[in-house]
């Protein structure tokens, strides 16, 4: 009984930004408990490799390439994917500067990447759940959402937003049967954090900041993932996990 609650065979889910780091590793986790995963990216090139290598692991996936941040490509390609019934949000981008540094046009953009983006997809994928009375949404937060460092204010403030947009949508829609979670990764081994990881001061930090004492591996959000898009997270509504380790827990 318990391992039928976490079972997502039959179920298609959408994973924004997965052609790489934790959107991949989420996408394979959903795949995995017999969810049909559509891949989602930019280009059909990058989206295409991840299809076929995620196949060749004997996952059903599909092929949906189109620009999150375009309202009339997310509504294209959201109509080419039939139902949704799991929803992860992930596309996301950072950059790192000091905050007067930031043009206005970085700023927007960043904001329409992590945040409209949310709304856009959303927005699309809900009419159906509303009209069938269930839904999963996973937003992908941070722990930024709770902390900010130097350098990158901008994606502290679209992640803040993103948690208050994780609360915002559970008032709107958990009355029509839809779950709409977090997850708040914390520092993970992935290729946007690589010039971290080679920072041997800031390694150090880390290492000694977090209670785990290491980098999450993009594996550890697994767990989380399949949970917040099951029926084992059917009363769980309006809020956000942190895996990070413990860094969010301490001083």
């Amino acid at each position: 009984m318990s391992a039928a609650l976490f079972d997502l065979t039959g179920r298609t889910a959408l994973v924004t930004g997965s052609t790489r780091g934790l959107g991949f590793a989420i996408a394979r986790a959903l795949g995995a408990a017999g969810a049909r995963v559509a891949i989602n990216g930019r280009t059909s090139a990058a989206v295409d490799g991840c299809v076929a290598a995620l196949g060749s692991e004997g996952l059903d996936v599909v092929s949906a390439p189109f620009d999150v941040t375009d309202e009339a490509a997310v509504a294209a390609g959201i109509e080419g994917l039939g139902p949704v019934e799991v929803l992860v949000n992930n596309a996301g981008m950072t950059m790192r500067k000091t905050l007067e540094d930031w043009s206005l046009e970085e700023w927007q953009r960043i904001f329409a990447v992590n945040v409209t983006s949310v709304f856009l997809v959303s927005r699309a994928v809900v009419p159906a759940m509303i009209e069938r009375g269930r839904g999963k949404i996973v937003n992908v937060c941070s722990v930024q959402s709770e902390l900010a460092r130097q350098t990158i204010a901008p994606y502290t403030a679209t992640k803040g937003a993103l948690k208050n947009l994780t609360k915002a949508m559970c008032a709107d829609w958990a009355r029509h049967g839809i779950q709409v979670n977090g997850i708040g990764p914390g520092y993970f081994d992935t290729e946007l954090t690589r010039a971290l990881q080679d920072d041997p001061e800031f390694d150090t930090w880390l290492r000694a900041r977090v209670p785990a004492g290491r980098w999450g591996d993009p594996t550890d959000l697994a767990g989380t993932a399949v949970f917040l898009a099951s029926a084992a997270s059917d009363f769980v509504n309006g809020q956000v996990i942190y895996v990070d380790g413990g860094l969010t827990a301490v001083v």
